[in-house]
């Protein structure tokens, strides 16, 4: 079996992303003469959109995560090859040799191979395993992130509600370019994030 990396399916941190922020901004009270009215204009300007692909591609963090996830894979890849390689060639050996053994010889020798294919099929479970548990961490970080960011930056811009859009996976049908803050919540992202050293 082969580990792959996962990390963050844009669907899965779609389905993830896709909340609604309401910023913590009370509307004013109708009184019984006065009635108010909301324009168009006036909507538009409290709901906004981030294109979470444009997010994905160029928020540092989410490099930084993804680079460091695939050098995991590759490493435990190479490691579960080189294991199955080594376990191959004990069995071809064997195979081979069988036919010299004695009948003990070869039922110890299928015993201790048994055991070995035992072991590598745990070890690539709890490698696959480790690797998602760890993921999963990582996709929640990644998560918190970027909805503090924007609980925050919906609150200072007076936006009521922040959607997200995605070509692969979105509720959006039509969204005018005006409400696409995407641009300034990477910039924002990325100016707040610190590398760990």
């Amino acid at each position: 079996m082969t580990i792959r990396l996962r990390l963050l399916p844009q669907t899965a941190f779609l389905t993830a992303f896709a909340f609604l922020f309401f910023a913590c901004k009370e509307q004013p009270k109708n009184t019984e003469n006065t009635k108010t009215t909301t324009t168009v204009k006036d909507v538009n300007a409290t709901i906004v959109y981030v294109n979470s692909d444009s997010l994905l591609n160029n928020y540092t963090y989410f490099k930084e995560i993804k680079a460091k996830f695939e050098a995991k894979s590759e490493k435990a890849q190479s490691d579960l090859k080189q294991k199955g390689t080594a376990f191959q060639r004990e069995v071809a050996a064997y195979q081979q040799g069988a036919a010299a053994m004695s009948a003990d010889q070869r039922a110890e020798t299928e015993k201790r191979l048994a055991r070995k294919q035992q072991e590598l099929q745990g070890y690539q479970q709890n490698a696959g395993a480790a690797l998602q548990n760890e993921e999963a961490a990582e996709n929640e970080k990644l998560y918190n992130k970027v909805a503090e960011y924007l609980k925050k930056h919906a609150k200072i811009k007076g936006y009521k509600l922040v959607l997200t859009y995605s070509k692969t996976n979105s509720a959006l049908l039509f969204a005018d370019e005006s409400l696409d803050v995407t641009k300034e919540v990477i910039k924002g992202l990325n100016e707040e994030y610190t590398p760990a050293k």
